[in-house]
């Protein structure tokens, strides 16, 4: 049996926070990010402490704060020891080294970046797993220990979700990041964090929303009977609204440039494919718009609007009260919007089915089926050039409590909150000072959905 390391041994703080004469508490960061949020000019409520982080030693595994890197089951195992850590901290995933290189051809970690700016916001620690390192040794316990915390950051990496070959080189193939992605998903619950899938992330999360949903229809149309259901008349129902989602699916088509580019939901580019256009640096986040198209179920969109206009998603609230979003774009693939509208109507189809009969499939192998999505909103856009959109630039993935109807969110983002408009990790730059980050659109945007996701 191996040894599990001591903290001694790799230098692991216990208390948490590190710019505080007292240790942080949620209520201590609950508290802090919402003085953040309040305004754009209050001073740090750290006086003398503002770029303490800055300089050579910030980078992951070197130094305090950033000494929590977990490689493998032996520092999960030692974490997840201690309760008081991780249960106040903000657990980021790595699928990738970097999130791609930049136009000064610098590789660049924005993980650093969230630490960073969570830690000189409100004194919040963060600890990363370099899935690209270490591989996903245990998909179903590592996303029941992120979704622990006070939220999950999934990163983005030049690697696209459609394509394993682009995984090459990582010790996390994209089926292992996908079957985190699925267990992560499925992990929104009464005693867990949001989560926050960037770029990558963004793309890993709507093609495992196809692949549950997939699973979903697979597993009710497999099922021989219900418990508590002697006359079949809750399967007999499931199982139409699974014909439903499935002869859906196999039809709709995603259309680029007037080319099918996926024909149907087992295509591997029916959730995430090329964009049009490679989309760098600053744009401005403008308000999703529907538009016509003649390819797309004129159900999908209505079931959207039904959403868009019953449910609050922080961010289109956000850019009705904010002054103009700029935020930083760093990508090539995009998700796609069909895709996107097609995941909402089925995930809130199946679970308006669900609701009468949540009893029968409590009891059943289909329970899990209860852990899904109410649904997902599209947020937000921006325009990649004057012919073409990323139309699905931020999402809302909404949970409904099934006794007390209360709502859970986690957001999805193409583009990356945590990076300034020169597209460089901390480490590289100097360390943003807080009244630089009080003022920056993106740092704004994280905050304010970790802020929101704590009350829930």
């Amino acid at each position: 049996m191996s040894q599990l390391p001591s903290l001694e041994s790799l230098a692991w703080r216990t208390r948490p926070g590190i710019l505080g004469a007292h240790s942080a508490s949620p209520e201590s960061i609950h508290a802090l990010l919402g003085y953040y949020l309040r305004d754009r000019n209050s001073p740090s409520p750290y006086p003398g402490r503002d770029g303490l982080l800055d300089g050579s030693l910030f980078d992951w595994g070197v130094a305090p704060p950033l000494e929590k890197v977990i490689r493998g089951p032996e520092e999960l195992s030692l974490l997840l020891g201690m309760p008081e850590v991780y249960r106040q901290a903000v657990h980021v995933v790595e699928p990738w080294k970097n999130v791609g290189i930049n136009l000064q051809g610098e590789e660049v970690r924005a993980s650093k970046n969230v630490a960073y700016i969570l830690q000189q916001v409100a004194d919040l620690d963060t600890v990363l797993y370099p899935m690209w390192d270490s591989g996903v040794f245990d998909a179903r316990r590592l996303a029941h220990a992120t979704s622990a915390g006070i939220a999950t950051v999934v990163q983005g990496g030049n690697p696209s979700a459609y394509d394993p070959a682009s995984f090459a080189g990582s010790a996390a193939s994209l089926e292992q990041m996908l079957s985190f992605t699925d267990e992560l998903l499925l992990r929104r619950s009464t005693d867990s964090g949001p989560s926050i899938f960037i770029c990558l992330g963004h793309q890993l999360a709507a093609v495992s929303q196809i692949r549950l949903l997939r699973r979903a229809v697979n597993e009710i149309e497999a099922l021989a009977y219900l418990s508590l259901d002697e006359e079949g008349r809750a399967l007999e129902s499931l199982r139409r609204v699974a014909g439903k989602i499935r002869q859906m699916g196999a039809s709709l088509q995603v259309i680029k440039n007037g080319e099918c580019i996926a024909d149907g939901w087992g295509h591997p580019r029916f959730a995430v494919a090329r964009n049009e256009g490679v989309e760098v640096g600053t744009r401005q986040l403008l308000p999703y718009r529907d538009r016509a198209h003649s390819h797309i179920p004129l159900e999908l969109n209505d079931t959207h609007a039904l959403v868009a206009d019953d449910l609050d998603g922080v961010i289109d609230t956000l850019m009705s009260h904010e002054r103009t979003l700029e935020i930083e774009m760093f990508h090539s693939d995009e998700v796609n919007l069909e895709a996107a509208l097609f995941a909402n109507w089925a995930f809130k189809l199946l679970h308006d089915s669900l609701v009468p009969l949540r009893y029968q499939v409590a009891v059943s192998p289909l329970a899990w089926l209860l852990s899904l999505p109410y649904a997902v909103e599209i947020l937000s856009q921006t325009q990649v050039d004057e012919e073409h959109w990323t139309e699905v630039s931020t999402t809302c993935i909404y949970y409904k409590d099934w006794e007390t109807h209360t709502l859970r969110r986690s957001f999805t983002c193409q583009f990356h909150p945590e990076l300034m408009a020169d597209i460089r990790d901390i480490g590289k730059r100097e360390g943003p000072r807080y009244a630089e980050l009080k003022d920056n659109d993106g740092a704004r945007l994280l905050v304010r959905l970790l802020y929101h996701g704590m009350q829930e």
